[in-house]
Protein backbone atom coordinates (compact mmCIF):
# COMPACT_ATOMS: atom_id res chain seq x y z
CA UNK A 1 0.00 0.00 0.00
CA UNK A 2 1.82 3.58 -1.36
CA UNK A 3 0.42 5.39 1.65
CA UNK A 4 2.90 8.00 1.57
CA UNK A 5 2.61 8.17 -1.99
CA UNK A 6 -0.33 10.21 -1.00
CA UNK A 7 1.05 11.90 2.32
CA UNK A 8 4.60 13.35 1.41
CA UNK A 9 4.94 14.94 4.87
CA UNK A 10 2.80 12.75 7.32
CA UNK A 11 2.77 14.38 10.93
CA UNK A 12 3.26 11.75 13.62
CA UNK A 13 2.79 11.88 17.29
CA UNK A 14 4.94 8.90 16.87
CA UNK A 15 4.69 5.90 19.38
CA UNK A 16 6.80 7.18 22.86
CA UNK A 17 10.34 5.72 22.66
CA UNK A 18 9.60 4.74 19.19
CA UNK A 19 12.24 2.77 16.99
CA UNK A 20 15.35 5.41 16.97
CA UNK A 21 15.38 3.89 13.72
CA UNK A 22 17.90 6.64 12.54
CA UNK A 23 18.13 9.63 10.11
CA UNK A 24 19.73 11.63 7.61
CA UNK A 25 19.16 15.47 6.15
CA UNK A 26 20.73 18.22 4.68
CA UNK A 27 21.36 21.46 6.44
CA UNK A 28 18.36 23.93 6.58
CA UNK A 29 18.45 27.42 7.60
CA UNK A 30 15.11 27.95 9.73
CA UNK A 31 13.70 31.46 9.14
CA UNK A 32 15.63 34.42 10.71
CA UNK A 33 18.35 32.29 11.74
CA UNK A 34 22.55 33.34 11.22
CA UNK A 35 23.75 31.35 8.50
CA UNK A 36 26.76 30.17 10.32
CA UNK A 37 30.42 29.19 8.69
CA UNK A 38 30.58 25.44 8.44
CA UNK A 39 33.19 23.72 11.41
CA UNK A 40 36.03 22.93 9.32
CA UNK A 41 37.74 21.63 12.51
CA UNK A 42 35.14 19.02 12.89
CA UNK A 43 34.93 18.32 8.99
CA UNK A 44 38.68 17.42 8.98
CA UNK A 45 37.99 15.57 11.95
CA UNK A 46 35.35 13.44 10.59
CA UNK A 47 37.97 12.90 7.37
CA UNK A 48 40.72 11.93 9.08
CA UNK A 49 38.33 9.29 11.27
CA UNK A 50 36.92 7.93 8.29
CA UNK A 51 40.59 7.61 6.59
CA UNK A 52 41.89 5.75 9.65
CA UNK A 53 38.84 3.31 9.62
CA UNK A 54 39.22 2.75 5.97
CA UNK A 55 43.08 1.84 6.44
CA UNK A 56 43.85 0.61 9.91
CA UNK A 57 40.20 -1.30 10.80
CA UNK A 58 40.90 -5.46 11.08
CA UNK A 59 38.70 -5.96 8.57
CA UNK A 60 37.97 -4.13 5.03
CA UNK A 61 35.01 -2.23 5.22
CA UNK A 62 32.63 -0.85 2.74
CA UNK A 63 32.44 2.80 1.95
CA UNK A 64 28.40 2.62 2.25
CA UNK A 65 28.83 0.77 5.40
CA UNK A 66 30.38 3.89 7.16
CA UNK A 67 28.43 6.30 5.54
CA UNK A 68 24.99 4.67 6.83
CA UNK A 69 26.65 4.06 10.12
CA UNK A 70 27.52 7.88 10.02
CA UNK A 71 23.89 9.09 9.26
CA UNK A 72 22.66 6.59 12.14
CA UNK A 73 25.04 8.11 14.93
CA UNK A 74 24.17 12.03 13.67
CA UNK A 75 20.12 11.39 14.26
CA UNK A 76 21.23 8.99 17.38
CA UNK A 77 21.64 12.43 19.19
CA UNK A 78 19.13 13.80 18.51
CA UNK A 79 16.31 12.46 20.33
CA UNK A 80 14.60 8.93 20.69
CA UNK A 81 11.86 9.64 18.14
CA UNK A 82 13.87 11.37 15.24
CA UNK A 83 15.15 7.93 13.13
CA UNK A 84 16.37 7.40 9.33
CA UNK A 85 13.90 5.05 7.87
CA UNK A 86 15.83 2.60 5.47
CA UNK A 87 13.36 0.31 3.50
CA UNK A 88 11.96 -1.94 5.32
CA UNK A 89 11.60 0.20 9.01
CA UNK A 90 9.72 2.86 5.96
CA UNK A 91 7.69 0.05 4.85
CA UNK A 92 6.85 -0.94 8.28
CA UNK A 93 5.57 2.52 9.42
CA UNK A 94 3.49 2.68 6.16
CA UNK A 95 1.57 -0.42 7.71
CA UNK A 96 1.74 0.34 11.39
CA UNK A 97 -0.26 3.49 10.46
CA UNK A 98 -2.77 1.81 7.93
CA UNK A 99 -3.59 -0.29 11.01
CA UNK A 100 -2.31 -4.05 10.13
CA UNK A 101 1.66 -5.50 10.42
CA UNK A 102 3.09 -8.40 11.29
CA UNK A 103 4.81 -9.49 14.58
CA UNK A 104 4.04 -9.72 17.92
CA UNK A 105 1.99 -6.52 18.77
CA UNK A 106 4.13 -4.76 20.98
CA UNK A 107 5.22 -0.78 21.05
CA UNK A 108 8.72 -0.71 22.01
CA UNK A 109 11.68 1.43 22.56
CA UNK A 110 15.41 0.78 23.45
CA UNK A 111 16.23 1.92 27.41
CA UNK A 112 19.89 1.58 28.77
CA UNK A 113 20.35 -1.34 25.73
CA UNK A 114 17.88 -3.17 26.16
CA UNK A 115 14.25 -3.05 25.14
CA UNK A 116 11.40 -1.44 26.80
CA UNK A 117 7.70 -2.33 26.26
CA UNK A 118 6.00 0.81 26.05
CA UNK A 119 2.59 -0.96 25.73
CA UNK A 120 0.96 -4.01 24.61
CA UNK A 121 -1.37 -3.49 21.57
CA UNK A 122 -4.86 -4.65 22.31
CA UNK A 123 -5.74 -8.47 21.16
CA UNK A 124 -2.84 -9.61 19.86
CA UNK A 125 0.04 -11.93 21.70
CA UNK A 126 1.77 -9.98 23.05
CA UNK A 127 -1.18 -8.59 24.89
CA UNK A 128 -3.08 -11.96 25.37
CA UNK A 129 0.35 -13.38 26.96
CA UNK A 130 0.32 -10.91 29.73
CA UNK A 131 3.42 -8.65 28.40
CA UNK A 132 2.92 -5.62 30.02
CA UNK A 133 3.93 -1.74 30.06
CA UNK A 134 7.22 -1.56 31.61
CA UNK A 135 8.90 -5.03 30.95
CA UNK A 136 12.06 -5.10 29.83
CA UNK A 137 13.67 -7.57 27.35
CA UNK A 138 16.78 -8.47 28.17
CA UNK A 139 16.42 -11.62 25.55
CA UNK A 140 15.01 -12.63 22.33
CA UNK A 141 15.08 -16.94 22.06
CA UNK A 142 18.75 -16.70 23.00
CA UNK A 143 20.16 -14.07 22.05
CA UNK A 144 21.03 -10.94 24.23
CA UNK A 145 19.21 -7.68 23.39
CA UNK A 146 22.14 -5.39 25.12
CA UNK A 147 24.49 -4.60 22.37
CA UNK A 148 22.00 -4.65 19.34
CA UNK A 149 20.24 -1.92 17.87
CA UNK A 150 16.02 -1.23 18.33
CA UNK A 151 15.93 -1.98 14.50
CA UNK A 152 17.98 -5.51 15.13
CA UNK A 153 15.81 -6.69 17.98
CA UNK A 154 12.78 -5.73 16.38
CA UNK A 155 13.49 -7.89 13.48
CA UNK A 156 14.71 -10.74 15.70
CA UNK A 157 10.88 -10.15 17.18
CA UNK A 158 9.42 -10.56 13.54
CA UNK A 159 9.26 -13.71 11.60
CA UNK A 160 6.94 -16.43 10.07
CA UNK A 161 3.37 -15.93 10.97
CA UNK A 162 2.38 -19.22 13.27
CA UNK A 163 6.49 -19.22 14.58
CA UNK A 164 7.58 -19.00 18.02
CA UNK A 165 10.00 -16.44 19.85
CA UNK A 166 10.85 -16.81 23.98
CA UNK A 167 11.07 -13.50 25.16
CA UNK A 168 13.17 -13.19 28.48
CA UNK A 169 11.62 -10.49 30.89
CA UNK A 170 12.57 -8.23 33.76
CA UNK A 171 9.56 -7.35 35.18
CA UNK A 172 9.37 -4.65 38.35
CA UNK A 173 7.98 -6.46 41.22
CA UNK A 174 9.52 -10.01 39.94
CA UNK A 175 12.56 -10.93 41.44
CA UNK A 176 13.95 -13.14 38.74
CA UNK A 177 13.74 -12.70 35.28
CA UNK A 178 11.04 -15.02 33.52
CA UNK A 179 10.59 -16.15 29.79
CA UNK A 180 7.72 -15.79 27.80
CA UNK A 181 6.63 -18.37 24.86
CA UNK A 182 4.78 -16.04 22.18
CA UNK A 183 3.39 -16.85 18.56
CA UNK A 184 3.67 -14.53 16.11
CA UNK A 185 1.11 -13.54 14.24
CA UNK A 186 -0.77 -11.15 11.28
CA UNK A 187 -1.60 -8.40 13.97
CA UNK A 188 -5.03 -6.49 12.66
CA UNK A 189 -4.93 -3.24 15.02
CA UNK A 190 -9.01 -2.36 14.89
CA UNK A 191 -8.01 0.90 16.84
CA UNK A 192 -11.40 1.81 18.13
CA UNK A 193 -13.38 -1.20 20.25
CA UNK A 194 -16.73 -0.29 22.34
CA UNK A 195 -19.20 -1.67 24.46
CA UNK A 196 -22.33 -1.09 27.16
CA UNK A 197 -20.64 -1.01 30.69
CA UNK A 198 -24.38 -1.10 31.77
CA UNK A 199 -27.61 -0.01 30.09
CA UNK A 200 -26.59 3.88 29.58
CA UNK A 201 -23.01 3.90 30.40
CA UNK A 202 -21.02 3.60 27.16
CA UNK A 203 -17.15 2.68 27.01
CA UNK A 204 -15.01 3.72 24.32
CA UNK A 205 -10.92 2.18 24.05
CA UNK A 206 -9.03 3.40 21.53
CA UNK A 207 -5.75 1.12 21.39
CA UNK A 208 -4.06 3.34 18.74
CA UNK A 209 -4.12 6.79 16.37
CA UNK A 210 -4.66 5.80 13.49
CA UNK A 211 -5.41 7.17 9.85
CA UNK A 212 -9.04 6.14 10.18
CA UNK A 213 -9.70 6.30 14.03
CA UNK A 214 -11.20 9.58 13.67
CA UNK A 215 -14.26 8.08 11.64
CA UNK A 216 -14.23 4.98 13.91
CA UNK A 217 -15.06 6.65 17.18
CA UNK A 218 -18.11 8.14 15.53
CA UNK A 219 -19.59 5.07 14.34
CA UNK A 220 -18.62 3.32 17.51
CA UNK A 221 -20.07 5.79 19.33
CA UNK A 222 -23.25 5.63 16.71
CA UNK A 223 -23.43 2.03 17.40
CA UNK A 224 -23.90 2.71 21.45
CA UNK A 225 -26.42 5.09 21.27
CA UNK A 226 -28.45 2.72 18.91
CA UNK A 227 -28.40 0.33 22.17
CA UNK A 228 -28.98 2.81 24.85
CA UNK A 229 -29.69 6.23 25.36
CA UNK A 230 -25.98 7.35 26.81
CA UNK A 231 -25.99 8.98 30.43
CA UNK A 232 -22.05 9.02 30.56
CA UNK A 233 -19.38 7.72 28.67
CA UNK A 234 -15.80 6.05 29.56
CA UNK A 235 -12.61 7.31 26.96
CA UNK A 236 -9.79 4.55 27.33
CA UNK A 237 -6.58 5.91 26.58
CA UNK A 238 -4.55 3.98 29.05
CA UNK A 239 -1.56 2.28 27.22
CA UNK A 240 -2.22 4.33 23.92
CA UNK A 241 1.07 4.56 22.58
CA UNK A 242 0.07 7.58 19.90
CA UNK A 243 0.09 7.74 16.06
CA UNK A 244 -0.69 10.14 13.89
CA UNK A 245 -1.67 13.85 14.88
CA UNK A 246 -4.72 14.53 12.43
CA UNK A 247 -6.79 11.25 14.13
CA UNK A 248 -6.16 12.68 17.57
CA UNK A 249 -7.50 16.09 16.50
CA UNK A 250 -10.89 14.70 15.27
CA UNK A 251 -11.04 12.26 18.02
CA UNK A 252 -11.56 15.48 20.39
CA UNK A 253 -13.15 17.33 18.18
CA UNK A 254 -16.15 14.41 18.68
CA UNK A 255 -16.27 15.86 21.81
CA UNK A 256 -16.06 19.64 22.04
CA UNK A 257 -17.65 22.17 19.24
CA UNK A 258 -15.49 25.26 19.54
CA UNK A 259 -12.00 26.14 20.46
CA UNK A 260 -8.55 25.33 19.74
CA UNK A 261 -7.47 21.91 19.87
CA UNK A 262 -3.77 21.46 19.58
CA UNK A 263 -1.11 23.91 18.38
CA UNK A 264 2.72 23.34 17.31
CA UNK A 265 5.92 24.83 17.18
CA UNK A 266 8.75 23.85 15.41
CA UNK A 267 12.15 26.25 13.72
CA UNK A 268 10.41 25.74 10.27
CA UNK A 269 7.74 27.82 9.21
CA UNK A 270 5.46 24.80 8.40
CA UNK A 271 5.97 23.26 11.79
CA UNK A 272 3.64 26.11 12.98
CA UNK A 273 0.35 24.60 12.94
CA UNK A 274 -3.14 25.26 14.78
CA UNK A 275 -6.16 22.75 15.10
CA UNK A 276 -9.10 24.07 15.85
CA UNK A 277 -12.80 22.19 16.61
CA UNK A 278 -15.73 22.18 14.18
CA UNK A 279 -19.06 22.53 14.92
CA UNK A 280 -20.43 19.81 13.83
CA UNK A 281 -19.93 17.11 17.23
CA UNK A 282 -21.15 14.03 17.78
CA UNK A 283 -21.08 14.39 21.57
CA UNK A 284 -20.64 17.47 22.72
CA UNK A 285 -21.98 17.17 26.13
CA UNK A 286 -22.41 13.67 26.91
CA UNK A 287 -20.65 13.13 30.82
CA UNK A 288 -17.00 11.80 29.70
CA UNK A 289 -14.55 10.11 31.87
CA UNK A 290 -11.23 9.50 30.53
CA UNK A 291 -8.90 6.83 31.49
CA UNK A 292 -4.79 7.65 31.07
CA UNK A 293 -1.55 6.39 32.57
CA UNK A 294 2.10 6.12 32.20
CA UNK A 295 1.48 3.96 28.75
CA UNK A 296 -0.61 6.94 27.49
CA UNK A 297 1.40 9.01 25.22
CA UNK A 298 1.95 11.42 22.30
CA UNK A 299 -1.40 11.51 20.62
CA UNK A 300 -2.97 10.17 23.77
CA UNK A 301 -2.10 13.19 25.80
CA UNK A 302 -3.06 15.36 23.08
CA UNK A 303 -6.45 14.57 23.23
CA UNK A 304 -6.32 14.28 27.53
CA UNK A 305 -4.79 17.69 27.38
CA UNK A 306 -7.65 19.23 25.10
CA UNK A 307 -10.65 17.95 26.87
CA UNK A 308 -8.57 18.83 29.88
CA UNK A 309 -8.06 22.58 29.33
CA UNK A 310 -11.91 23.16 27.53
CA UNK A 311 -13.28 21.35 30.95
CA UNK A 312 -14.91 19.12 28.81
CA UNK A 313 -13.54 15.11 30.70
CA UNK A 314 -12.38 14.29 33.42
CA UNK A 315 -9.27 12.96 33.83
CA UNK A 316 -8.64 9.77 36.01
CA UNK A 317 -5.91 7.09 36.66
CA UNK A 318 -2.26 8.22 36.43
CA UNK A 319 0.24 10.44 34.66
CA UNK A 320 0.94 10.43 31.22
CA UNK A 321 4.23 9.45 29.63
CA UNK A 322 5.18 13.28 28.71
CA UNK A 323 6.16 12.87 24.94
CA UNK A 324 5.43 16.16 23.95
CA UNK A 325 7.22 16.18 20.22
CA UNK A 326 5.92 16.31 16.68
CA UNK A 327 7.68 14.00 13.73
CA UNK A 328 7.21 14.46 10.46
CA UNK A 329 7.69 11.74 7.29
CA UNK A 330 10.00 13.39 4.70
CA UNK A 331 10.53 10.37 2.14
CA UNK A 332 14.10 10.57 0.49
CA UNK A 333 12.98 8.64 -2.79
CA UNK A 334 14.24 4.85 -2.75
CA UNK A 335 11.71 3.96 -0.56
CA UNK A 336 13.62 5.48 2.44
CA UNK A 337 12.26 8.31 4.36
CA UNK A 338 13.60 10.54 6.90
CA UNK A 339 11.47 10.39 10.49
CA UNK A 340 12.41 13.66 12.14
CA UNK A 341 10.94 15.89 15.50
CA UNK A 342 9.92 18.84 13.67
CA UNK A 343 8.16 20.36 16.16
CA UNK A 344 6.57 20.85 20.07
CA UNK A 345 2.69 20.29 20.60
CA UNK A 346 1.15 22.58 23.24
CA UNK A 347 -2.65 22.18 24.70
CA UNK A 348 -5.05 24.65 24.18
CA UNK A 349 -3.68 26.44 27.09
CA UNK A 350 -0.18 26.46 26.57
CA UNK A 351 0.74 23.65 28.13
CA UNK A 352 4.04 21.85 27.01
CA UNK A 353 3.99 18.59 27.50
CA UNK A 354 7.51 17.23 26.94
CA UNK A 355 8.83 14.90 29.69
CA UNK A 356 6.14 16.33 32.36
CA UNK A 357 2.88 14.49 30.99
CA UNK A 358 -0.74 15.14 31.68
CA UNK A 359 -1.41 14.91 35.24
CA UNK A 360 -5.30 13.37 36.00
CA UNK A 361 -8.05 15.16 38.27
CA UNK A 362 -8.59 12.38 40.35
CA UNK A 363 -5.61 9.90 40.56
CA UNK A 364 -6.64 6.32 40.61
CA UNK A 365 -3.65 4.11 40.74
CA UNK A 366 -4.33 0.25 39.29
CA UNK A 367 -5.26 -1.87 42.23
CA UNK A 368 -6.77 -4.89 42.95
CA UNK A 369 -10.09 -4.74 45.14
CA UNK A 370 -10.59 -7.68 47.33
CA UNK A 371 -13.91 -7.90 49.00
CA UNK A 372 -14.44 -8.27 52.33
CA UNK A 373 -16.76 -10.91 52.69
CA UNK A 374 -20.90 -10.74 53.12
CA UNK A 375 -22.00 -7.81 55.64
CA UNK A 376 -22.11 -9.65 59.13
CA UNK A 377 -25.10 -7.54 60.64
CA UNK A 378 -28.36 -8.36 60.96
CA UNK A 379 -30.91 -6.53 58.36
CA UNK A 380 -34.93 -6.78 59.10
CA UNK A 381 -34.81 -8.56 55.87
CA UNK A 382 -33.48 -11.67 58.22
CA UNK A 383 -35.77 -11.27 60.86
CA UNK A 384 -38.20 -14.03 61.69
CA UNK A 385 -42.14 -12.70 60.13
CA UNK A 386 -40.65 -9.37 58.46
CA UNK A 387 -43.23 -7.84 56.75
CA UNK A 388 -42.93 -8.26 52.60
CA UNK A 389 -41.63 -5.00 50.46
CA UNK A 390 -44.92 -5.37 48.56
CA UNK A 391 -43.43 -4.50 45.36
CA UNK A 392 -40.95 -5.79 42.45
CA UNK A 393 -37.38 -6.08 43.47
CA UNK A 394 -34.81 -3.82 41.65
CA UNK A 395 -32.81 -4.90 39.18
CA UNK A 396 -29.77 -4.34 38.26
CA UNK A 397 -29.83 -5.29 34.92
CA UNK A 398 -26.51 -5.30 32.72
CA UNK A 399 -24.17 -4.45 35.83
CA UNK A 400 -20.94 -6.66 35.73
CA UNK A 401 -19.75 -7.78 39.09
CA UNK A 402 -16.67 -8.91 37.65
CA UNK A 403 -15.89 -5.47 36.98
CA UNK A 404 -14.73 -4.23 40.15
CA UNK A 405 -11.75 -6.90 40.35
CA UNK A 406 -10.82 -6.94 36.88
CA UNK A 407 -10.47 -3.38 36.15
CA UNK A 408 -10.40 -1.07 39.38
CA UNK A 409 -9.81 2.13 36.98
CA UNK A 410 -12.48 1.53 34.58
CA UNK A 411 -14.61 0.43 37.58
CA UNK A 412 -14.15 3.60 39.51
CA UNK A 413 -14.63 5.78 35.92
CA UNK A 414 -17.90 4.05 35.98
CA UNK A 415 -19.19 4.87 39.37
CA UNK A 416 -18.40 8.66 38.81
CA UNK A 417 -20.05 8.73 35.78
CA UNK A 418 -23.10 7.52 37.98
CA UNK A 419 -22.84 10.37 40.58
CA UNK A 420 -22.36 12.83 38.26
CA UNK A 421 -25.63 11.59 36.24
CA UNK A 422 -27.34 11.37 40.21
CA UNK A 423 -26.49 14.51 40.98
CA UNK A 424 -27.08 15.75 37.12
CA UNK A 425 -23.88 18.53 37.20
CA UNK A 426 -22.28 20.06 34.49
CA UNK A 427 -19.27 17.57 33.83
CA UNK A 428 -16.27 20.31 35.39
CA UNK A 429 -13.44 18.61 37.26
Amino acid sequence: MKLFSRLPLLLLICSALAAPVYAQTEPVAAEGSETKTLPLDDLRMFAEVYGRIKSAYVEPVDDSKLLQDAIRGMLAGLDPHSSYLEPEAFESLQVHTSGEFGGLGIEVGLEDGFVRVIAPIDDTPAQRAGIRAGDLIIKLDDTPVQGLSLNEAVDLMRGEIGSEIRLTIVRDGVEKPFEVKLVRDAIKVASVRSRLLEPGYGYLRISQFQLNTGKDLIDELETLEREAPLNGLVLDLRNNPGGVLQAAVEVTDAFIDEGLIVYTEGRLPNSELRFSASEQTAAPELPLVVLINGGSASASEIVAGALQDHRRAILMGTDSFGKGSVQTVLPLGNDRALKLTTARYFTPNGRSIQAQGIHPDLVVEEAKLTALGQDPQIKERDLAGHLENGTAAAQAAGEDPALATSDFQLYQALNLLKALNIVAVPVQP
